[in-house]
């Protein structure tokens, strides 16, 4: 049996955009052509591939099977395009990013580009948003990821997102002083934190704090205090405080691919074009994280 490279696409774009409708846009195809698409390969394969409803397009169990041997498959048709019917490119490409974003996809988004540029190294650097804005300013890094609340910084949006409270499961908001647990100066969500808190009356207290992000999770799961994060830093074992007269608002915030200045070379431009088509359009994972719950004053 064997399967129109074509097809395979369709597929694997809606499974990383979520619906037909994302996905036509970055294939640049109509929503029914994706859709005839993925009849076609359903027809060829003799089994359902993806579970529709009114909401959601899921995968199914085959969908999965499938859909892991697809991007293999599909990972070696770009290096062997990449390698004999391009120029072969090379360099260093200086990269950062900080701890949580993409953690899920950035190994596999850095592995798929190292095949399909064999002759490219590229140099990662993980930090705190305010750090890496600082090392491309200076020239440090070619490119990096950097998240902020100001929509006039220049750069591509790769995602949007938005600040809120969090706080463990079994967290109840005391009637005296609100126990934080933030990370040490500078940090965006810090910062954010604190601003929010001095535009009000609220009391409070910093109970905890850990440069790392790790660190922070475990002491907001053990229930010492709530914290600032993005939505989709929200995982199981967490859940959302709502903004009320007690807690203040929180801002939207957009993670962005910042240049360093002066000319960008070919190797970080294709570095640059593989990650803004594989972060566009981001979906929570529901099955990480935990929305929708809420805690109310006691």
């Amino acid at each position: 049996m064997e399967f129109d490279p074509t097809l395979l696409r369709a597929l694997v774009a809606v499974k990383n955009a979520g619906n037909f409708t994302r996905a036509a846009q970055r294939l640049h195809l109509t929503q029914s052509a994706i859709s005839h698409q993925i009849r076609r390969l359903e027809e060829q394969v003799g089994r359902p591939l993806l579970h529709r409803t009114t909401r959601s397009v899921l995968l199914t169990e085959d969908g999965h099977e499938f859909v892991r041997h697809a991007e293999q498959i599909l990972t070696s048709f770009d290096s062997l395009k990449q390698r004999f019917q391009s120029p072969l490119i090379s360099g260093v490409v200086r990269f950062g990013v900080p701890e949580m974003f993409m953690s899920d996809q950035l190994p596999h988004l850095i592995a798929q580009f190292s095949r399909a540029f064999p002759a490219i190294r590229l140099e990662v650097s993980v930090s705190n948003y305010l750090d890496l804005e600082a090392m491309i300013g200076n020239g440090e890094l070619d490119l990096g990821v950097v998240i902020s609340t100001n929509s006039r910084l220049k750069g591509t949006v790769l995602q949007k997102t938005q600040f809120v409270w969090a706080a463990a499961d079994t967290f109840e908001l005391p009637q005296g002083s609100l126990p934080f647990v933030l990370s040490p100066a500078p940090c965006v969500n810090r910062l954010v934190a604190i601003d929010a808190i001095h535009a009000s009356t609220i009391e409070w207290h910093i109970v905890y704090t850990s440069p790392s992000h790790h660190g922070i999770r475990a002491a907001v799961l053990a229930g010492l205090g709530l914290t600032v994060m993005t939505r989709c830093e929200v995982e199981s074992g967490m859940k959302i405080i709502p903004e009320n007269s007690i807690l203040p608002a929180l801002p939207s915030a957009e993670y962005r691919l910042v240049w360093s200045a002066g000319d960008k070379a070919a190797a970080a431009i294709k570095f640059g074009e593989m990650l803004s088509s594989i972060a566009v359009s981001p979906r929570d994972r529901g099955s990480k994280r935990q929305q929708g719950r809420t805690l109310a004053r006691q």
